[in-house]
């Protein structure tokens, strides 16, 4: 049998044709360059041996379309979008890929004048996908692998006066693919910036520096080392800080490498609270060069990783390069959008998942600060899938391909004193390739700890990762040595698909808790829809949408950052939880409060604390505290200077409390609030009360129905079906149906794990209400009906023994009360259920709201740090997370009362205890049915939830599920609230007398 032909882009043994030894990405170079950013000449065919021929001579585009780079071609409507997690979507047979191949050539003219050619011209890709040839002027200059790193070619001997003719060809599959399965859309191009460089014949070729500090974490010791294109070269050199130099020196380059060493005193550290830079500039007759250094110690001292001598805490998130608009094409404002969003919302690390990042990206973490796990280009996670995880890892062929993808970025980003850690890759198992990458990343910077989730033992690496680790685990690794006693660090966890993350207080309160638990990094930023307009409907679609298949369809949904760059709930949710302060009441007073700074370097002092005393919606008291002194990893308590009050009896007071930054800071204004506290004085205790008597109430009955009715109130029921069907006054209805047993939510992302017992063996979606009894008593004032029904769902012998109370009052007040037996006539019952609660619907005109409960965003009972007790208006369809994929949303916990109106007239509900509400424009059938946003039916009605608890979020998409004490159990329950018409205000004040009278 004849061997497979090797095809270039088959063979693993290639790292590279041509291309240039890696090198330091400078922050400023004087050498003159050319973009050839633009517009590029396009062929498309669907395998590289169907290429025109003589494709790559002068000229040969005759016809062909034009493409924009950097782009990605399957957004520029070539080749189909295809989005998997872990599938390689060919078969697996390494290194070789599909004979169709898509296959993109570029073409562009460029002119050099003659200038230009008495230097040299180098050529460079920042980045291809997956691999590709280069040609100049007809003649074949290299190939170039490794997606996310960039390839330089010296091109000096192919170029010419004049028009110079630039051919490259890029393969979608290559052998690299199989090592860049990191779980994201297939796209492919020049997706990064190409340009050409005006090289000196005597160019600064590499400029390597680092900072470090002895051992009273004061002084700094400085090394550069610096290699020439040419020996004997004459050059200066100077280090500054903020325009000022520090030191200075002239030499001549005996050899092409150079090194200087530097002993400085009282050195401004780098961290990510304090992100000072110095600058390093090499000068040559004909070239400056710069690069930017921090001077900072990462060590493993005492089991723990530190910062100069400071164990950290790392509070961090996953990053993908992505835009819903173009693919992996990010632009360096989105880039610098996106850090500032981090560092605003109290974000300190970022994991670059799973590939190195553009080398702005890297500036951009030296400049506003943040810790850095930087990763290779490297994940091969379908080999799991097909039961043979090791396959190429531990396949000493592949040795040099995995090498090359940490090597290469090591040589690129090592100046940056952002990076903390190099990670070798993700979830590629674990053998002999990666203990070569660790070897070799250490002999070229022992500065740095090396990171590898995949290396389970942790045997070559200098920190124990884990991911989605749930807390039972992560408390015994944290009290057992478990993997050795190497810190530990979580690579990601609260996976951020759809409605959530819930949960993670929990795991903020046990890596402050323990000591070896470092923090770890939220799966992930950005939500990863592509933007799609047809006809009059703009949405985002995720896999599945173009007819890809296999796909994982809105698993790549799952950023804190939805696809519009509005900050997700969770985003908020995680800002609080993370926030680096924390206080609490002191008991048994008033005004003073415990403050611990969680900061790892920062004094409290930076920061300013405002107080307001509130009694609901009023300012009682207010003021500010300066000069809030307390030291990193600290605790100090403090008084407030509340003066006296009488606090009334029918009022609830709670004290707000926000820090914020006193100075303005380079991602955001002086006072940008960092945490925000409430923290309970009084809280009432809810009774009803009732208005004055009106005209006595007339019931009249007949055809299954019971009327109760005066000249302010109008209730409806019926005796037939057991249920409240209309509330309302003078003809006008305020309720179009009364409550009705619940225990649905349209399923979360994070519920697919639980959603086909819910509704498939279970039937939860499919509720039956049978009536048992009703009754009708009628008092002076009052008419009390009574109605008993049996609730359950299809095929279950679970249930709810329900007793509903419905009391009119001639004033116009309807009190409902609500009492539910939990019954078990069989043996199957679900583990727990999305929640306990009613269904209402109330008059579709009733768009505008308010409501006394947390705000003014959703909340959950494991998601609710970012929400505060307070009064809130918006409207109905304002109520709504429009989440890409939709689920439930909305909810918020701890309401009291709201209302709904149309501006006019409204509906009133109070609560004796506090429950949760929803309030929708669409029934959670529709919510369930629609996979987009425009696809939810619109209901006829207001719908109203009113739940006794609802489930918690959990992480489940991958990862902790809720946890037990946020789960609803199959439970007795009671519940109790009044209805009433109310006159639309829009004074605050004026609710709430409605509901204290």
């Amino acid at each position: 049998m004849a061997r497979k032909k090797v095809k270039r882009w088959e063979d693993h043994r290639i790292t590279g044709i041509g291309r240039r030894e890696a090198r330091t990405a400078f922050y400023k170079d004087s050498q003159k360059k050319i973009s050839l950013n633009g517009e590029w000449d396009f062929k498309y065919v669907d395998a590289p041996e169907l290429s025109p021929e003589g494709f790559e001579q002068s000229g040969a585009c005759e016809g062909w379309d034009k493409i924009d780079v950097p782009s990605v071609w399957q957004l520029r409507g070539y080749d189909k979008m295809h989005y998997t997690d872990v599938l390689y979507p060919f078969p697996v047979n390494p290194p070789h890929v599909p004979d169709e191949n898509p296959t993109g050539i570029y073409k562009k003219t460029v002119v050099l004048d003659e200038q230009w050619m008495e230097k040299d011209t180098v050529l460079k890709f920042h980045g291809v996908d997956s691999a590709f040839d280069v040609w100049v002027n007809g003649k074949h200059v290299g190939f170039g692998k490794v997606s996310r790193l960039p390839s330089e070619f010296d091109i000096t001997g192919f170029v010419k006066t004049g028009e110079n003719d630039i051919t490259v060809r890029v393969y979608k599959w290559s052998d690299g693919t199989y090592l860049e399965d990191q779980d994201m859309w297939w796209l492919s191009g020049i997706y990064r910036d190409v340009e050409l460089i005006n090289e000196e014949k005597n160019a600064v070729l590499d400029l390597r520096v680092n900072g470090t500090l002895d051992d009273s974490y004061k002084n700094g010791f400085f090394t550069a080392g610096i290699t020439m294109k040419q020996a004997g070269t004459n050059l200066g050199w100077k280090l500054s800080y903020k325009g000022k130099t520090v030191l200075e020196g002239e030499l001549v380059s005996e050899g092409k490498d150079i090194c200087i060493e530097a002993e400085i005193p009282e050195v401004h550290t780098w961290t990510a609270e304090t992100p000072e830079l110095y600058e390093f500039t090499v000068m040559t007759e004909n070239q400056e060069v710069t690069v930017r250094c921090g001077f900072r110690k990462i060590e493993i001292k005492d089991k723990n990783f530190r910062v100069n001598n400071q164990v950290i805490l790392l509070n961090g998130v996953n990053h993908h390069d992505y835009n819903p608009r173009e693919g992996r094409r990010v632009t360096r404002e989105q880039m610098e959008s996106d850090i500032r969003l981090m560092k605003q919302y109290n974000i300190n690390a970022v994991r670059c998942s799973h590939y190195p990042a553009n080398e702005y990206f890297y500036d951009l973490c030296d400049e506003y600060g943040l810790y850095v796990i930087n990763e290779a280009d490297l994940e091969c996670h379908g080999f799991e899938w097909v039961e043979n995880y090791t396959w190429i890892t531990d396949d000493e062929t592949w040795k040099d391909a995995y090498v090359d993808r940490s090597v290469r970025m090591v040589k690129r980003d090592r100046n940056h004193p952002s990076i903390i850690m190099w990670s070798m890759g993700n979830e590629s198992a674990f053998g002999c390739n990666f203990r070569s990458a660790a070897e070799a990343i250490r002999e070229l910077d022992d500065t740095r700890l090396v990171h590898y989730e995949g290396d389970f033992e942790a045997e070559v690496t200098d920190v124990y990762s884990t991911m989605y680790t749930r807390l039972k685990g992560l408390k015994e690794i944290a009290e057992y040595q478990i993997k050795g006693d190497k810190p530990h660090v979580m690579c990601e966890y609260g996976h951020a698909m759809g409605n959530g993350p819930g949960g993670l207080k929990a795991y903020q309160d046990m890596y402050r808790k323990y000591k070896r638990l470092q923090g770890g990094f939220l799966w992930e930023w950005y939500d990863h829809g592509i933007y799609t307009e047809e006809k009059d409907k703009k949405y985002y679609k995720y896999g599945g949408n173009y007819g890809d298949f296999p796909t994982n369809g809105n698993f790549c949904i799952d950023g804190i950052l939805m696809p519009d760059r509005t900050p997700s709930p969770g985003m908020e949710e995680y800002k609080q939880i993370i926030a680096p302060v924390e206080i609490t009441a002191v008991e048994g007073s008033m005004n003073k409060l415990q403050i611990r700074n969680y900061y790892d370097f920062l004094n409290l002092d930076t920061t300013t604390l405002y107080w307001e005393v509130k009694a609901e919606d009023q300012t009682i008291q207010d003021g500010t505290v300066e000069g809030l002194s307390v030291a990193p990893h600290e605790g100090k308590i403090i008084a407030l200077p509340i003066t006296a009050f009488e606090l009334q009896e029918n009022t609830d007071y709670y004290l707000n409390l926000t820090v914020c930054q006193k100075e303005e800071r380079n991602y955001a204004p002086a006072g940008y609030e960092i945490k925000k506290v409430q923290i309970p004085m009084q809280i009432r205790k809810d009774g009803f009360s009732v208005r004055e008597t009106a005209d006595k109430l007339q019931v009249t009955e007949g055809q299954g129905g019971l009327t109760v009715e005066n000249s302010r109130v109008t209730a409806k029921f019926s005796t037939v079906f057991g249920k409240l069907i209309s509330f309302g006054k003078d003809g006008k209805e305020y309720l179009t149906e009364g409550p009705r047993m619940n225990v649905y939510r349209a399923t979360i992302d994070n519920d697919m794990y639980k959603k086909e017992d819910w509704m498939n063996k279970y039937f939860i979606q499919k509720p039956v209400e049978e009536t048992e009894y009703v009754s009708c008593l009628k008092e002076d004032d009052k008419v009390i009906v009574r109605i008993g029904t049996f609730f359950s769902c299809y095929n279950q012998s679970w249930g709810f023994e329900c007793d509903y109370t419905y009391t009119v009052y001639s004033c116009g007040q309807m009190k409902v009360e609500i009492q539910g037996k939990a019954v078990q006539r069989g043996k199957l019952e679900p583990a727990f259920l999305p929640r306990i609660g009613v269904i209402m619907k109330g008059n579709k005109n009733f768009q505008k709201t308010m409501w006394y409960g947390m705000g003014p965003g959703e909340s959950y009972v494991d998601s609710k740090a970012a929400s505060i007790m307070g009064i809130y208006e918006n409207t109905v369809d304002g109520m709504m997370t429009d989440y890409v994929f939709p689920q439930e949303n909305g909810h918020h916990e701890q309401v009291k009362w709201f209302r709904i109106g149309d501006g006019k007239d409204g509906l009133l509900c109070k609560m004796e205890e506090k429950l949760g509400l929803n309030l929708a424009n669409y029934t959670d059938e529709s919510l369930e049915k629609a996979q987009h946003p425009f696809e939810i039916e619109k209901a006829d009605d207001v719908i109203i939830h009113l739940d006794y608890r609802q489930s918690g979020l959990g992480s489940n998409s991958c990862g902790e599920e809720q946890l037990e004490e946020n789960k609803v159990k199959l439970q007795d329950f009671a519940m109790a609230f009044t209805v009433q018409a109310a006159e639309c205000g829009t004074e605050i004040r004026k609710a709430r007398k409605q509901y204290i009278d």
